[in-house]
């Protein structure tokens, strides 16, 4: 593996000797290790100790290095970062997005993946503040490994004893290596929803805010990806390092999917499509009528892009489609997800419940996938980053 840029970040607690353990194990790994402690992490372990094992200066105050704001450039280097061990207090911290010492303007800086290995008595563990702060932080995408169960501080046994550092540092340079599994390949993402034009100032159009598709492309990107994508106004925006093509009706779309997808390894027709657009566009706006309560329109049929990528393609390339359906019943969304994909020839379908409250618009989303035999892949449920993630999962397991 490639030498890597490592923080480990140590929070207060008795298991904080065993931080050394880690970073020593990184260290002669062959990687660049920089230790971020908190002050009370350093009433249980000294400073020369973390520094003589990392090799490196120990950062712990917000004020130092101020000039070239160290606390940000830190987690901006990262290429990953472990908490070990991670306290109650340095979880909560977490969950709710503070940033009062340094570990914490370290973690909000970084977009590199995230270890923690939490380490409490059990009570704490299991108290439900902290139960919700580690889904919070899962649904973000932060992996968590642990704790164990055994010997605690005093005669305490039970669950919340930090893992070991080997299998700490197992787990931090594994999640590494499968983040870059898509390095090498290109990935075609639509993302929005389009707009029909009725005149200057009025469209046909849905509540796609975007969000679904632009976290699939975020996620790509963060697995090694080369990503294009094509935006139908978006109201999020484009994660760094990504090419977009903007676009906002249905034929400028599948122009675009059209002209880009022959270079792309997988295609992601996250967007939702107008099925329909007016058969004649008004070059001035349309004025109310006196004489009538009612104004007519005359719709013609859109194509269907996703049909025709999958019937057109030529090499071996993955495709995967949405479908937004608005039906409750879970059997029933199944059995429309299954006629949807057979119409479509697409690899995967995810289907996407939406309504009023939930699916567009929203920063939490609840899907499953199928195959191209209508069978059932996986699902995922929480953050729409998270569920980008799971997607991308299940799509490379199932090839």
């Amino acid at each position: 593996m490639t030498a890597l840029n490592v923080v480990v970040g140590i929070s207060g607690g008795i298991a904080a000797y065993k931080a050394v353990t880690v970073v020593r194990q990184l260290v002669l790994a062959g990687h660049d290790v920089h230790v971020v402690a908190t002050s009370n992490a350093l009433r249980f372990i000294g400073l020369p100790t973390l520094e003589a094992v990392s090799r490196n200066p120990v950062n712990t105050d917000i004020y130092e290095g101020v000039d070239e704001v160290r606390h940000v450039a830190v987690g901006k280097a990262a290429n990953l970062i472990i908490v070990a061990p991670a306290t109650a207090n340095t979880i909560a911290k977490m969950a709710t997005g503070q940033a009062s010492d340094f570990l914490g303007n370290t973690i909000l800086a970084s977009s590199a993946p995230i270890l923690i290995a939490p380490a409490m008595h059990t009570e704490m563990w299991q108290n439900v503040a902290t139960v919700a702060n580690i889904e919070t932080l899962r649904s973000r995408g932060i992996q968590i490994i642990g704790p164990e169960s055994g010997p605690l501080t005093g005669r305490d046994s039970g669950p919340g004893r930090m893992s070991e550092p080997s299998d700490i540092v197992a787990a931090a340079l594994n999640m590494v290596a499968s983040a870059r599994d898509l390095a090498g390949r290109t990935v075609l993402v639509t993302a929005g929803g389009t707009r029909e034009p009725l005149d200057p100032v009025r469209f046909i159009g849905n509540r796609s805010s975007g969000k679904q598709g632009v976290a699939v492309a975020t996620a790509a990107a963060a697995r090694g990806a080369s990503v294009i994508l094509i935006g139908a106004n978006l109201e999020v925006p484009a994660p760094a390092g990504v090419r977009v093509v903007e676009v906002s009706t249905t034929l400028e779309l599948q122009k675009a999917v059209v002209a880009e997808s022959a270079s792309a390894d997988l295609v992601v027709m996250a967007a939702a499509v107008a099925d329909y657009r007016p058969a004649e566009t008004a070059q001035t706006k349309i004025k109310k009528r006196s004489d009538s309560s009612t104004l007519e329109l005359r719709l013609e049929e859109n194509p269907d892009i996703l049909r025709g990528l999958s019937t057109n393609r030529s090499r071996d390339q993955v495709i995967v489609g949405f479908a937004a359906e608005t039906e409750p019943d879970d059997d029933v969304l199944l059995q429309l997800g299954r006629a949807k994909i057979s119409r479509k020839g697409c690899d995967f379908l995810v289907l996407n419940r939406v309504g009023w409250t939930e699916g567009f618009a929203s920063d939490r989303n609840t899907v499953v996938v199928i195959d191209t035999a209508g069978d059932r892949v996986g699902e995922a449920s929480g953050s729409k980053l998270s569920v980008a993630h799971r997607i991308l999962d299940l799509v490379f397991a199932a090839r």
